[in-house]
């Protein structure tokens, strides 16, 4: 078969899943079974795919999905935790004296707070735990949702200590000749380091505006009026919030490497943005507010805020106290990826569980139960249980029995959505390669020069495919590296390439199937992911184009055509928000 009957049928899982998610609007436990058996068809009978890959594919994507639905029963069994406990309304209460505002309260919680546990766990774990702790302050489920899945963008790149460059990344370009072949006399480690850098200087650019998009989103979706504008009167505290995380995040990721970027830059950013916050510096005087409950729309509304606080016994929990434990889930994800013989001990193999050469398929499968952030979220629930003093009453009974809840809701649509994917990765056969590759080829003889603008592209759709910014830049980081050699680009062109693949995948995070149900099933909103991926697809398509046009621009060098086009992208992306009506959901 030629190049574009296998593009096309290459696309066909991807497609299919977008017109039952997106267009159709199926919730995700229907449309995503649907979708595993036509890309086991296509595999199987198209693609010349051998069955026994296709099962240890399907075992392997089982096995993940285990470790994500760990992470969802974590982040929803402390929330309701602290909600039991009573630490909620405390935090809910301290949020208001820090700032009314909604879209302050936001931007702390989401853009910073999130960024910091992204940078810490990745694992699609911001989500899982902002979305939960926006909806326990107030905000509706859907909005919620999308707000958290909109930060799993800028931080992403530098996700887990900077797993999607050390791990990601490196495992695409180690070793390969074509590689070191071009980069010459240059240390290859100081290379990786400078795509994290370029990676960074795209997201500084780009993600700084992610703020005012997201408080824009808020207001004109989920506000009274439906106004992007209330959203744009914050502009000046929302590129504040942007500018503190992304510049000491890229000062970081150039000078001292990928590990630490993120968490640098949300702490950073925490320390000043909270206390401008506190001082109302650049915060606009007209607070903006939802309306009450009752003039939401329904489709809005996750089973979470069908819970009423718990009429608690003695003394209110002091601020400090509310939210400790949020204090150690932060501690004991940095202390579990930094110190080296903790981390060592907890991914040793006693305490992992692996398969090897499945069925034959030479597909390998493991999980490391006591390095997830699941376990560390259950941890911190237990310590919670104590620290609150809460065998007072049942209500932490009560926390495991709707967390419970939540991974029954979750499990059935992440059982296949995830095993479909990794159909879809290890589909390669004795006649083709992988359907991933085969469509980022298909790109690529289409785009001939232009590629570095469709780069982040690629990226975004592996991320979409994949679930992961780590496994999109082991897919293509090599295949982009190659791409760039091929249009006569010199290897610090390449890495600017391989950067764009980097931002891509961490911008695709965004739409992910598997984050969206997972940060869905924390808050009780299974069933709406087509209308949150909906949503999510207006800054993901913004986050590529900028990038892409920024990309081309800094290949070119100097002053040239393609920073206009930048520019454009930026306007174009806010006069669509400007002038959407709020019809996509």
């Amino acid at each position: 078969m030629g190049l574009t009957v296998l593009f096309l049928l290459a696309f066909m899982p991807v497609l299919t899943v977008f017109i039952f998610l997106v267009i159709l609007r199926w919730p995700a436990k229907r449309a995503m079974p649907v979708a595993y058996v036509i890309t086991v068809a296509i595999a199987l009978f198209l693609w010349g795919t051998e069955f026994n890959k296709i099962a240890g594919a399907t075992v392997h994507g089982i096995m993940t999905a285990l470790n994500i639905l760990f992470i969802v029963f974590g982040a929803i069994l402390l929330l309701y935790t602290l909600r039991e406990g009573g630490a909620l309304a405390t935090i809910r209460q301290g949020l208001i004296n820090i700032s009314p505002d909604r879209r302050v309260q936001l931007i702390i919680i989401a853009w910073l707070f999130g960024s910091l546990i992204e940078g810490s766990s990745g694992f699609g774990t911001p989500a899982a735990i902002a979305a939960p702790l926006l909806v326990g302050i107030g905000f509706p489920a859907m909005a919620a949702v999308v707000t958290a899945l909109i930060i799993q963008s800028t931080p992403v790149t530098f996700g887990a200590v900077g797993t999607p460059i050390l791990i990601g990344v490196n495992t695409g370009l180690e070793g390969q000749e074509l590689v070191l072949t071009s980069i010459g006399d240059m240390a290859y480690f100081d290379y990786l380091v400078q795509i994290g850098a370029y990676a960074a200087l795209f997201h500084m650019l780009i993600g700084a505006l992610i703020p005012l998009i997201m408080v824009g989103m808020l207001t004109r979706f989920f506000g009274a009026n439906r106004s992007f504008r209330e959203g744009l009167r914050a502009w000046k505290f929302a590129l504040f919030a942007g500018f503190a995380f992304t510049i000491p995040y890229y000062l970081v990721a150039t000078f001292l490497g990928p590990e630490f970027p993120s968490i640098a830059g949300a702490l950073v950013g925490l320390l000043i943005v909270i206390p401008a916050a506190q001082r109302k510096f650049l915060v606009p005087d007209e607070e903006f507010q939802f309306e009450e409950r009752a003039k939401w729309e329904e489709r809005w509304i996750g089973e979470l805020q069908d819970a009423s606080d718990p009429v608690l016994k003695g003394e209110p929990i002091n601020l400090f106290k509310a939210w400790l434990p949020y204090i150690i889930v932060v501690s004991l994800l940095i202390i579990t990826r930094v110190v080296d013989p903790v981390r060592n001990f907890l991914t040793s193999p006693a305490l992992t569980i692996s398969i090897t050469d499945i069925f034959g398929s030479g597909v390998n499968t493991s999980s490391q139960p006591f390095y997830l952030p699941g376990f560390i979220l259950l941890v911190t629930s237990l310590a919670t249980y104590f620290l609150h003093r809460m065998w007072q009453d049942r209500g932490y009974a009560n926390a495991w029995k709707a967390a419970g809840r939540v991974l029954i809701g979750a499990g059935s649509a992440l059982i296949f959505a995830v095993p479909m994917v990794q159909v879809f990765i290890h589909s390669e056969s004795a006649y083709y390669e992988s359907m991933p590759i085969v469509l980022a080829e298909g790109v690529s003889a289409i785009a001939g020069g232009f590629w570095p603008f469709f780069a982040p592209i690629i990226g975004a759709l592996g991320a979409f495919i994949a679930g992961s910014n780590t496994i999109s830049n082991m897919m293509f980081s090599l295949f982009q590296f190659a791409t760039a050699d091929s249009i006569g680009l010199d290897h610090m062109g390449a890495a600017i390439v391989v950067s764009l693949q980097a931002v891509g995948g961490a911008a695709g995070n965004m739409i992910c199937v598997h984050n969206v149900v997972a940060a869905a099933a924390t808050v009780g909103l299974l069933g709406k992911e087509g209308s949150l991926i909906r949503l999510a697809l207006i800054p993901m398509t913004y986050y590529v184009l900028a990038a892409g046009a920024l990309g081309m621009a800094l290949v070119i060098g100097g002053i040239n055509i393609w920073y206009l086009v930048w520019i454009l992208v930026i306007i174009l992306s806010l006069t669509f928000m400007l002038k959407s009506r709020g019809k996509l959901i």
